[in-house]
């Protein structure tokens, strides 16, 4: 039996993946993996358990996730994606506080804050789970980091800086109050790492 033919510049039959669907099903999942997290931590995730929430067939889950470490990269994947774009204000003061206050108010939501808790613990205890977060603290600096560098190219760095080392010294001390008192991670907080990454720079701490 013969067909009507295709338009010119139509897509082969069977040629058009499903990617509504398929986008639709991995943000329920990566939802439903979030809220997991926060509730159970790592050493509660359970493939079935996230098949229930997110309203999707367990087969779906264990078939395109396979384990929950898979589960957790494809979560730090899209919450790399999802990231707000680094400040161009045209100031290294400004950026680097802009940056500090961007990770302080990510640590100190209380959604947000438990689940990196939890992810960082689901670091500690896979390699797997630790490749994954390595690559969203990556793509994390490679983001940041030309500010540094267009600091050091108008001449207010010395220009052998490390633009990756000067974006890690601004989250590092953020991270570490989290983890290690019950202190409130305020603005305050935020705008001394800043002031302290900054000014460790300018004195030459973080030449190559």
């Amino acid at each position: 039996m013969s067909s009507e033919p295709l338009p010119p510049g139509s897509p082969t039959p069977g040629s058009v993946r499903p990617g509504g669907r398929t986008a639709r099903v991995r943000a329920a999942v990566l939802r439903a993996t979030e809220d997991a997290l926060v509730e159970r931590g790592f050493s509660g995730l359970d493939l079935g358990d996230i098949a229930q929430r997110a309203e999707v067939g367990r087969t779906t889950v264990y078939r395109r996730w396979g384990t929950t470490t898979a589960l957790v990269a494809d979560l730090l994947a899209d919450m790399a994606e999802q990231s707000l774009p680094r400040t161009h204000s045209g100031s290294l003061a400004e950026d680097l506080r802009a940056n500090a206050r961007l990770v302080q108010r990510t640590l100190a939501d209380p959604r947000q804050g438990a689940l990196f808790r939890a992810v960082l613990v689901a670091a500690t205890c896979d390699t797997d789970a630790a490749s994954a977060l390595q690559r969203f603290y990556r793509a994390r600096v490679d983001e940041w980091a030309p500010c540094v560098a267009e600091a050091v190219a108008r001449g207010e760095l010395p220009p052998d800086t490390d633009p990756a080392e000067v974006v890690r010294a601004v989250s590092a001390p953020l991270y570490y109050r989290m983890l290690t008192t019950p202190d409130p991670l305020d603005e305050a907080a935020a705008d001394r790492a800043a002031a302290a990454a900054e000014a460790a720079a300018r004195a030459g701490a973080h030449r190559r």
